[in-house]
């Protein structure tokens, strides 16, 4: 468990979220013919000061997390916690009181700044949204102080959007979503848009930043390295679902759902001889339609270890009940019947 969780509770408490959105037929006369469930029924913890990382292959739910944690979709089912508040149905004067302290990091530098607006009043922006968090005589000094947080230069204040490259406009990005001393940010696929050496500037900008304010992140990406590198604990996702969620060593290492090790197993490795002698789990078939999901798991019609009993009964993210207390590593909670197996076999 990592330090920074020990004795605390936790920030931000998802449970059995859910987002369907409908599909309709006809023009005039619209009926619902089914829904898209991109997000069916989470569940998760986030920490005072802990990163919590979200990976999994495109379509699996992650930026619709992200949305729904932000307000910006509302949730078909479930609640989102904060501090005890249930914050998934909040509006108006509530919401935004919520929002000043959970801020959002877009994925794409390039469109999620608006180029009309030059640096000082994109970063500025939140000041007028709550005006009681800067003075407006004071705005201009705490912008500049924002941009020399992330690392520009503060004379960059009246430049535009295209004036920079797209490392720095992550960086205006990342002040933007601190200008109102957030407790949480959202950060969705930050880097992802970014060269393979501007990455790592801005990953280790961003873990200067969580010390320096203590913050608390929500990764999504789908850089499995990278996630590792930032996360104190990681959640796998597949299909709108949860499949795996353990600390960064447990899943990394211990990993007791099918569909983390074929993910892992693809994750090349530097060492030519190691990379020859591992063996690479390749997956059948393309990924359902969240649409018309597969009964019971929801991996199973791509899984090696697939029975009758995955199609029949829906596997529940919990702790493989062989862990004996020996701290082998696979006590972590895991979306699969077979889970039990494998945890056995990191016990022995």
């Amino acid at each position: 468990m990592p330090e920074r969780r020990e004795n605390s509770e936790p920030i931000l408490e998802v449970r059995d979220l859910a987002k369907h959105f409908p599909l309709t037929q006809g023009i005039l006369f619209k009926r619902q013919i089914g829904a898209v469930k991109a997000v069916d029924g989470i569940s998760f913890d986030l920490y005072p000061g802990e990163t919590l990382g979200i990976v999994g292959e495109s379509g699996c739910g992650k930026s619709t997390v992200a949305k729904l944690l932000m307000n910006l979709e509302r949730p078909t089912s479930g609640s989102i916690r904060y501090k005890g508040e249930d914050i998934s149905k909040l509006s108006g004067r509530a919401l935004k009181a919520v929002r000043r302290n959970i801020q959002m990091v877009f994925q794409d530098p390039y469109t999620s700044l608006n180029p009309r607006m030059t640096v000082g009043d994109i970063v500025g922006e939140p000041f007028d949204i709550h005006p009681e968090v800067a003075p407006k005589g004071d705005r201009r000094r705490r912008v500049q102080e924002l941009l020399d947080v992330v690392g520009l230069n503060p004379e960059y204040i009246n430049r535009y959007p295209h004036q920079f490259s797209g490392g720095q406009r992550q960086r205006i990005g990342i002040a933007r979503g601190l200008a109102l001393r957030p407790e949480i940010i959202v950060a969705d696929e930050p880097v992802s848009a970014l060269d393979v050496s501007v990455q790592a500037q801005v990953v280790n900008l961003m873990e200067q930043l969580q010390d320096e304010f203590g913050l608390s992140y929500m990764f999504i990406a789908h850089d499995l390295s990278i996630v590792r590198h930032i996360s104190d604990r990681v959640g796998v996702m597949y299909l709108g679902r949860m499949a795996e969620i353990g600390t960064d060593e447990q899943i990394y290492e211990h990993p007791t759902h099918p569909y983390t090790q074929a993910l892992l197993s693809a994750v090349p490795v530097p060492d030519p001889e190691a990379e020859g002698k591992r063996e690479r789990i390749v997956l059948e078939g393309d990924v359902p339609s969240p649409a018309n999901p597969p009964s019971g798991c929801r991996f199973r019609t791509r899984c090696w270890k697939a029975t009758d009993r995955c199609a029949e009964e829906v596997p529940l993210l919990a702790v493989p009940s062989v862990f004996d207390g020996t701290g082998s590593g696979a006590e972590h909670p895991s979306a699969c019947h077979f889970a039990k197996e494998d945890a056995a076999v990191v016990a022995a």
